[in-house]
């Protein structure tokens, strides 16, 4: 296939377009590089197979710049990854949030739509479960209250993809992700930056008592689940939890990581920050059953794949 992935130079971006590199599908990739990490970092991403893959550097904010990126590529399947993320930051800056991950998510299915893409794949989030008591989370699930902007965002994306499938016919398929993890990760996101903060000696930041768990996902098994979306052609629409169906506290994610590392954290305690999810835990039968879905890393053989890559990155 023809395959357009955006946000292919991020984290999990870049996993996904050498799997499907991997697989013999032709890749193109859109990707903004934008300020919110290092763009270093982005480009070093995917600098393996920069020569297998054709790149636009663009905004998805821009509508003609995306037409014109369909035009070339005539995909016939978009895996959409490219967001504005984080829940924290989202509350301070609500209005690129808004801008970029629903009237960019518009804008890409707008594109779909005229040159009759067959498969629209779209990157949610564990995030719109919100306010939700019932856990593990399922997919049917009503939904009646997010917790911060950027799962706001990522509920309307859903919606939108669910209106594109019914008005035009276009097969769409949403994957809500659950705290994914793994070599690459972010440098803003929890396990990389505990990690990266023991490593070096410095204080690191909990808010609330430690106690708050989330459901954290390999890059491996992630990949799997969206090659099998990407692979599924049977369904219009439909929404599919990507989790470990495990969860572990955050205090206790700290110890896991003082022991790979051999050094003791210095916790600097902060207090509880509005937006934050308590717990997340994604029921990921239905995955199972429609996708395959088969989730092999728990999270203390992933964790200690991931300082492996760590301290072999910052030793270059």
């Amino acid at each position: 296939m023809r395959v357009l992935v955006t946000g292919g130079a991020g984290f999990i971006g870049s996993h996904l377009v050498e799997a499907l590199l991997a697989e013999g599908h032709s890749v193109s990739v859109i990707d903004d590089f934008n300020d919110f990490y290092d763009p270093k970092i982005k480009k070093s991403n995917l600098q393996p197979v920069l020569t297998d893959v054709r790149l636009h550097s663009i905004d998805i904010r821009d509508k003609d710049a995306v037409l014109r990126a369909f035009a070339t590529e005539r995909p016939d399947a978009v895996v959409h990854l490219a967001a504005r993320a984080g829940v924290r930051p989202s509350i301070q800056h609500p209005e690129i949030y808004l801008s970029t991950n629903i009237n960019g998510t518009f804008h890409l299915l707008e594109a779909s739509k005229e040159h009759k893409v067959t498969r629209f794949i779209f990157a949610s989030s564990s995030s719109v479960y919100g306010a939700s008591t019932v856990i593990p989370f399922r997919e049917d699930q009503v939904l009646t209250q997010t917790l911060s902007p950027y799962a706001s965002t990522k509920l309307a994306g859903e919606h939108l993809c669910s209106n594109y499938s019914y008005l035009y016919d276009m097969g769409a398929v949403c994957l809500r992700f659950f705290t994914v993890y793994g070599p690459r990760q972010r440098p803003d996101l929890a396990i990389h930056k505990f990690t990266d903060l023991i490593h070096r000696g410095k204080p690191v930041d909990v808010y609330g008592d430690g106690t708050a768990r989330r459901d954290f996902t390999y890059i491996d098994d992630v990949i799997q689940g969206v090659l099998a979306a990407v692979h599924r052609g049977d369904t219009l629409f439909d929404i599919f939890n990507l989790g470990e169906s495990e969860t572990t506290e955050l205090r206790e994610l700290i110890v896991e990581i003082e022991a790979v590392l051999g050094k003791k954290a210095k916790i600097n305690r902060l207090p509880p920050v509005p937006g934050d999810m308590p717990a997340t835990c994604a029921d990921i039968s239905k995955a199972r059953r429609l996708l395959g879905y088969a989730p092999a890393t728990q999270i203390h053989s992933g964790l200690r794949k991931f300082i492996e890559w760590y301290l072999r990155a910052h030793a270059l």
